[in-house]
């Protein structure tokens, strides 16, 4: 039985993802990221199913492409200059994918319950998406919210 060993990417931007991405489903999962560095919210349509399972939403999101609608929105209104970078990026079978990423900015509106502190921040994450007819299906995720909080300043908007 041979193991495959994943090869980490050397930190690219998700546009360099997309653009230099060997397969279709690497360059999709990388084209999610791209759509909250852009606030590319019409976009949505393009990268996910119109039936997206999220496994995991976040607290106050639908489970679907509404959800992610909300998601990309929220990061938009929230922060500014954001840029995700891949870490690891690796290929499984039956068109799932793993992200491991980086997603850097300065926090200049309310988002996620937080009020805006414009102060820098740079925190990670773990995407596990599945991508089948060139859309993501599921997408189980885990964010370093602790990370993001303590960077920010963790005031409630009210």
């Amino acid at each position: 039985m041979s193991t495959t060993i994943a090869t980490p990417v050397t930190a690219k931007t998700a546009r360099e993802m997309v653009e230099s991405a060997p397969t279709a489903a690497l360059r999709i999962a990388s084209r999610n990221y791209e759509l909250y560095d852009t606030g590319d919210v019409a976009g949505v349509d393009e990268v996910f199913a119109v039936d997206l399972v999220d496994h995991n939403p976040v607290a106050g999101a639908e489970s679907g492409i509404e959800g992610m609608r909300m998601l990309i929105a929220a990061v938009r209104d929230g922060f500014t200059g954001t840029e995700h970078r891949i870490l690891f990026q690796q290929q499984l079978r039956d068109g799932w994918v793993v992200n491991h990423w980086q997603m850097t900015g300065t926090h200049t509106g309310d988002a996620f319950g937080l009020t805006a502190s414009g102060k820098p921040l740079a925190f990670n994450g773990t995407d596990i998406v599945r991508v089948l007819d060139d859309k993501i299906t599921e997408i189980y995720h885990v964010e370093e919210l602790l990370q993001l909080t303590a960077q920010v300043g963790a005031e409630s908007a009210q």
